[in-house]
């Protein structure tokens, strides 16, 4: 898809003035699209408003999952053979894992940056409320999987070993982080540009719930691009370089650790598509929703 306007890379060089503008520009986009933070609730105005829209006035799909018992054995450790798994059950125990690395890089990133009220610089300030929307993400993926009747789910965290990594992941030198923050963002994006085709695909006997699902989506996919932007923002000349370098072995590192993923995603087109972004192949109402850093627009 290609939305008919034209964009730089999003490793396209960048001055340090032009990325500190770009901090002030995304800064006022974020204040104006998510309203008051919430701290104490991980939440924020808009975004608690926009869930409560989609809880008050529900989608349930036509029929459970044709195996939801399937469901609840596999969603948190895959247990059976994923290739035995129907289509529906597997997509939606990936979208779960998938959140749930979400949400658990977040935590650990939570409880490491300044609050709001310690924030000094607006990087402070933006970093708040970025994992603030990350976790009304978290959220939206839940609705998305009680769209399906999954009434029963529980977030829980994952292994010592990944637990131990997410933690002390964000207390890292920001020479380290940034890059690294960068392409998990990037990871999203080609994951959720996939998962946005796959609707059709393996939903299309519930056409109200794919709507639904869809919908939940886009609403991340606009925090998700500007986040890309952002993140993209704090990086110079040779961050942007060694990101570029990393895309590949950080994608598959991470796909490896959802099984579901091989068989429902081609991760070598994602790592593609992520070398190669530039936002023009983003639908035309989600860029009028987001914000792009001046330096990628053509």
């Amino acid at each position: 898809m290609d939305n008919g306007k034209k964009y730089y890379s999003i490793f396209a060089p960048s001055t340090s003035e032009e990325r500190k503008q770009n901090f002030v520009s995304y800064w006022a986009f974020s204040q104006q699209h998510n309203g008051l933070l919430f701290e104490k609730d991980k939440d924020l105005e808009k975004k608690r408003a926009k869930l409560k829209s989609f809880q008050e006035n529900p989608v349930r799909s036509r029929q459970p999952l044709i195996d939801s018992e399937g469901f609840y054995r596999n969603y948190i450790k895959l247990q059976d053979d994923p290739e035995q798994l129907d289509r529906k059950t597997l997509l939606m125990t990936c979208i779960y894992k998938f959140a749930r690395h979400e949400w658990v890089g977040i935590s650990g990133a939570w409880d490491a940056v300044p609050s709001f009220a310690d924030s000094k610089t607006i990087t402070d300030k933006i970093s708040r409320v970025h994992l603030a929307e990350e976790f009304c993400h978290k959220r939206l993926f839940n609705e998305m999987l009680r769209t399906f009747h999954l009434e029963k789910i529980e977030w829980v965290p994952l292994g010592p070993i990944s637990q131990m990594v997410y933690t002390f992941f964000p207390k890292l030198p920001e020479v380290i982080v940034s890059p690294l923050a960068f392409v998990t963002e990037m990871m999203g994006i080609t994951f959720y540009q996939q998962l946005d085709d796959l609707f059709d695909e393996v939903l299309s006997d519930e056409p109200e719930a794919c709507q639904r699902c869809r919908e939940l989506l886009h609403e991340i996919m606009v925090d998700e691009l500007a986040h890309i932007g952002q993140r993209r923002n704090f990086l110079g000349p040779i961050g942007t370089k060694l990101s570029q370098m990393i895309v590949p072995l950080m994608f598959r590192m991470f796909f490896h650790d959802i099984p579901e993923i091989r068989i429902l995603f081609d991760t070598n087109k994602m790592i593609k598509d992520g070398l190669a972004f530039d936002f023009s192949t983003i639908p035309h109402e989600l860029m009028e929703k987001t914000w792009v850093p001046s330096y990628c627009q053509a």
